[in-house]
């Protein structure tokens, strides 16, 4: 069995996922969730999906493996993971994602909720312990079409109807905004939330096969069609998600998409807020520009969400997490004029969004000249596919092993003068620049994340880093 839990939910082939490892692990969850108090038999537990092809089999699969074990599936369909925890919160039920996020298609994955949120990594440790131990059980692996009580209707309308209202009626009226729909769940959404916001809104690119889209390293091919658009149609901006529509994609009026950790700054600001929590992979410059108190994570939603819950412990308000694929969790509820939002501990791509346009629009800026108003680091970050694990964990095995072996490895940038290592490596050269090594938890892939005071400093370091990584022979 190949699947895992990374960092955001289990993840595997779409070939391993689809049929008995979907039963066994829904069954796992399930027992988890009863066995602690969570759930009781008969309690509900929310559905949704994203549009890849495997999804509707992994959903049917899990949907009738919830039920042998007592519990009753709500079919949510093919809603953003914001909008299934939101709805599940809302009537107090579990929920189960089927998702692979931003990978490719021929990968999957399945996102598990309590109903006060996320499940953390202890639930994670329990639920993998479960699935081995039930590994030989035929009920517990049986697969069989399943089905539940359609709520896709409610569950829509609810997401929708939370972000109406954050910004002031037509606060974006005379503002052109491309929508590339491309195969998020989120797609249709974005248009209705941004024409209710004022603005003359222009869907494009939307696409019936599954396109993965990542908001952390969009590609150049994006990157050249976003552009294009802008130029074409004159548009103030591009608005996208990655493919369960938890993390956003914000590009200015040339095409550029905005950095996601520059997304949770002005959503910070534009709410507030007084406590951040952010991987260490968020760019440097926060701690500096924010005005708020800064926690620094490893890479993953359960280890943001946890910061963020240490927080509160400790009686903080206006806190709030977000990573550097731009996805935001509001940890406390939180008031916008009249408008009261509750909180939602889980990745959103629809508050970032609206905060920004917003925050542009109060100012009477264009995308590229709100950028320009902050002195952040110049932070670029991109990764190498079909890195295989074993690859990876040898290289940050040499790369641990003495700093006579890591200063060799990066003596081609410059020599190092601090070494962190919360999750993978950032160093910090002695001009310095960063440069960051991680192995994805999510996929067989080796992200590489830099900072540099210039764009033209950070894309050669960029370069080099991955020149480097990709040089690399086990």
């Amino acid at each position: 069995m190949s699947v895992k839990f990374g960092t955001s939910g289990l993840r595997g082939l779409s070939t391993d996922l689809v049929g008995s490892v979907s039963a066994l692990y829904a069954t796992a969850f399930a027992r988890h969730m009863l066995a602690s108090g969570g759930l009781k038999t008969g309690s509900p537990v929310v559905i949704g999906r994203d549009f890849r092809p495997s999804s509707p089999e992994i959903a049917s699969t899990i949907m009738a493996a919830l039920k042998r074990v007592g519990l009753e599936p709500i079919d949510c369909g093919t809603i953003p993971t914001p909008a299934l925890a939101l709805y599940g919160a809302s009537i107090g039920a579990a929920g189960i994602m089927v998702t692979g996020s931003h990978i490719p298609a021929d990968r999957n994955g399945i996102k598990f909720y309590r109903p006060d949120g996320e499940v953390d990594k202890v639930d994670e440790e329990a639920i993998t312990r479960l699935a081995s131990d039930l590994a030989a059980d035929p009920e517990a692996n049986r697969v069989e079409a399943g089905a539940g009580q359609d709520h896709e209707t409610e569950a829509t309308k609810l997401f929708i109807d939370r972000n109406l209202g954050i910004l002031p009626p037509d606060a974006l009226k005379g503002k052109r905004i491309g929508i590339y729909q491309h195969s998020s769940v989120a797609r249709d959404m974005l248009v209705t939330v941004f024409e209710q916001c004022g603005a003359t809104v222009f869907p494009l690119g939307r696409s019936e096969q599954f396109i993965p889209v990542d908001t952390e390293a969009v590609s150049p091919d994006t990157v050249t069609q976003l552009a294009r658009w802008t130029d074409e149609l004159a548009l103030d901006a591009v608005l996208s998600t990655d493919g369960d529509g938890d993390r956003p994609l914000v590009a200015d009026e040339h095409g550029v998409p905005l950095r996601g950790d520059l997304l949770g700054l002005i959503t910070a600001r534009f709410l507030g807020a007084s406590v951040v929590a952010t991987p260490v992979t968020s760019n440097s410059g926060l701690e500096m520009d924010g005005g708020f108190d800064v926690r620094r994570t490893r890479v993953g939603s359960p280890f943001v969400i946890a910061a963020m819950n240490d927080a509160l412990a400790a009686g903080k308000t206006g806190v709030l997490g977000f990573e550097a694929n731009g996805g935001l969790m509001l940890g406390s509820d939180i008031r916008i004029g009249s408008k009261a939002i509750k909180a939602l501990p889980t990745r959103d791509s629809f508050l970032p969004a609206l905060a920004v346009l917003g925050t542009a629009a109060e100012r009477g800026l264009s995308l590229s000249a709100l950028v320009e108003d902050f002195s952040l680091p110049v932070a670029l970050s991109d990764r190498l596919e079909n890195y295989a694990s074993e690859r990876s964990a040898s290289l940050m095995a040499h790369l641990r092993n003495s700093p006579e072996q890591l200063a060799a490895f990066l003596a081609p940038l410059g020599a190092v003068k601090t070494v962190s290592d919360i999750d993978g490596l950032r160093v910090t050269l002695a001009d310095s620049r960063v440069i960051h090594f991680r192995p994805s938890g999510n996929a067989p892939e080796m992200r590489c994340y830099v900072e540099a005071a210039d764009k033209e400093s950070a894309a050669s370091l960029l370069r080099q880093g991955l020149s480097l990584l990709e040089g690399w022979k086990v």
